[in-house]
């Protein structure tokens, strides 16, 4: 291998997940390729009953040819039409809400499993019903007929009409805010869950070699940087490739950047020490950089928070003005952060087998999810006492999970803004006292010890 030039394409897995669920292509193109398969299965048997070497039920369709042309016609026909109309009804429904609650709902539309499997089943019925009319034709003795393959065509399409009425149903229910903010919710546990994920046995890593300090000034002073191949979002960051690479050319490499962030073409993408690593960890960066138009999931945790911040600040916003699916947000962005919280891990540089660092990640800091999601929505709730006093809940109940390493100071730090946001904004005495009330239960629980918080009550 020593010829081959090096790729980043170990250990994508959840890059790989992430890109293959979004999108309408997948599905469709595994459901089309299974009907082709089960029409080969159907055709064939039709074929040997043909030749008087297999006998089918009564049941089976047994029409003439001309029956059977119709028949599969009409299928073919009317799967097309359905599905056209329905979709272009459903993306002009999602373009509508979307423009309530933010235009990634349309990227929400597309990576829905039940929206997929809806498209590549009607794809996959119009695939089998067209194979199974250019089938008919004549024969030896008499014109040949499918009749087996077009009684599985009528099956399909009564599979179709139920795929239908569930996808009418999953449209409707997933249209509504609070499903809407409750699946983001979801799609920001399961990346935490996979973000923090357990590594197995835990092994205490080999240290040795210069440490991060160390290797920051050497990199200041002689590292040479290594930029961006293209512009777009970075998606993934190959920790595990990228450290197999730098230690075959026994370099360090520095991230510039971390997934979510923008790069720009030409521009320092990471700092490589010694230098002479720098062509070939480039060129290796070119071939494996995953950057594109929009962010992801995939090792962007602030992605679905940002979600969920974007949907308060337009019901908070003076046009739309509905508290309640702000304070729908705040609780969810409670619930994700306590999730976060309790698993937290900063991340750590890469090591190979010897202990030495080979890469070193962009940093990372427990303090910016805090803030990103409470600062916009602190920020436009000015004078709004409820979604105030809602926020000062969240921050207990993340307080309560939040473990005994883990610095709080964030925490408070927020809580402290909000007091000061009410006290300055908040001109009714008595609401200004619910709120400084809810503030002193919240810092109780931020300043207790941990496993002794509890969450207020509503």
């Amino acid at each position: 291998m020593s010829g081959t030039p090096p790729r980043l394409l170990p250990a994508l897995s959840d890059w790989r997940r992430e890109a293959m669920r979004t999108n309408l292509w997948l599905v469709p193109s595994i459901e089309t390729a299974a009907a082709a398969a089960l029409f080969a299965v159907t055709v064939t048997m039709d074929r040997s009953v043909y030749g008087g070497s297999l006998a089918l039920p009564g049941w089976v369709n047994n029409g003439s040819a001309d029956a059977a042309r119709t028949i599969l016609t009409a299928i073919a026909a009317a799967v097309v039409t359905v599905v056209s109309l329905v979709f272009s009804i459903t993306i002009v429904a999602l373009t509508l809400a979307s423009s309530q609650f933010g235009p990634r709902m349309l990227r929400n539309f597309i990576r829905d499993r039940t929206t997929q499997l809806t498209l590549g089943t009607y794809v996959a019925t119009f695939v089998y019903a067209v194979l199974a009319l250019a089938s008919i034709g004549p024969g030896g003795h008499g014109d040949f007929v499918p009749h087996l393959s077009i009684t599985v065509a009528l099956g399909l399409l009564l599979i179709d009409v139920g795929v239908l009425i569930i996808f009418i149903h999953r449209i409707a229910v997933s249209i509504q805010l609070p499903q809407v903010i409750a699946g983001i919710a979801d799609e920001l546990a399961e990346a935490i869950d996979l973000e923090f994920r357990p590594a197995g046995k835990a092994v205490v890593p080999l240290q040795s070699g210069l440490s991060v300090t160390e290797l920051a000034l050497r990199m200041a002073e002689s590292g040479a940087p290594v930029p961006a191949a293209r512009s777009g979002y970075l998606q993934f960051a190959a920790h595990d490739a990228l450290g197999d690479l730098a230690t075959r050319h026994d370099a360090v490499i520095a991230l510039a950047h971390r997934p979510g962030h923008f790069v720009v073409e030409g521009l320092p993408f990471a700092t490589v020490w010694p230098p002479q690593a720098a062509a070939a960890v480039a060129a290796a960066v070119a071939r494996g950089n995953f950057t594109g138009p929009n962010r992801t999931l995939a090792q962007d945790l602030t992605f679905a928070i940002d979600q969920l911040v974007e949907i308060a600040l337009r019901a908070l916003s003076p046009a739309v003005n509905d508290t309640f699916t702000a304070l729908t947000c705040i609780d969810w962005l409670g619930d994700g952060l306590g999730r976060l919280s309790a698993k937290w891990q900063a991340p750590e540089p890469r090591r190979d087998r010897q202990g030495h660092i080979r890469v070193i990640p962009a940093e990372t800091r427990y303090e910016r999810f805090v803030q990103r999601a409470f600062d916009k929505v602190r920020q436009a709730a000015t004078g709004m006492p409820a979604v105030l006093i809602r926020q000062l809940d969240a921050l207990a109940r993340i307080g309560a999970k939040v473990p005994a390493g883990l610095d709080r100071g964030v925490l408070i730090e927020q809580a402290e803004l909000i007091r000061r946001a009410a006290e300055s904004s908040v001109s009714e005495p008595a609401d200004l006292a619910d709120v400084l009330r809810r503030y002193d239960l919240a810092i109780a629980v931020l300043k207790s010890d941990p496993g002794e918080g509890s969450g207020t009550s509503k």
